[in-house]
């Protein structure tokens, strides 16, 4: 399923895009590119309603993590909404531990992230 973008518009400074399939290096580009002129408005709040995400890679991680330094550096947020639990285990990973600090690569990073979001969807959610 490939990546779906709705950005609705904005309100008294608040900014909602719902994301649906899947944020990877064949999407994530697409994502930056829609995201440039929000984050160059007078947004102060970014909502990112992930209910439909069902699968976000590294390259999907980092547009995230630029948006929110693109809001930080003049005081605003980026909010997360609803995330499917594959998806939240995924932030919760890369918040306790960099990935440039454990993966030499890419490809390395993306397989580690696609199996532990396999395992969570089975059911077998263990902290490794």
């Amino acid at each position: 399923m490939d990546l779906q973008i709705r950005i609705d518009p904005a309100l008294n400074g608040n900014q909602r895009i719902a994301l649906g399939g899947r944020l990877d290096t064949h999407s994530y580009d697409e994502l930056d590119r829609r995201l440039a002129p929000v984050l160059a408005s007078n947004i102060q709040s970014l909502v990112l309603d992930l209910a439909s995400l069902e699968y976000i890679s590294s390259a999907g991680v980092r547009s995230i993590f630029k948006a929110r330094k693109a809001l930080a550096s003049r005081n605003g947020k980026v909010l997360v909404l609803n995330p499917q639990p594959q998806i939240k285990k995924v932030f919760d990973v890369v918040k306790a531990v960099p990935l440039n600090e454990i993966f030499t690569s890419t490809e390395e990073a993306d397989a580690y992230l696609d199996a532990m979001q396999r395992k969570v969807l089975r059911g077998a959610d263990e902290d490794e």
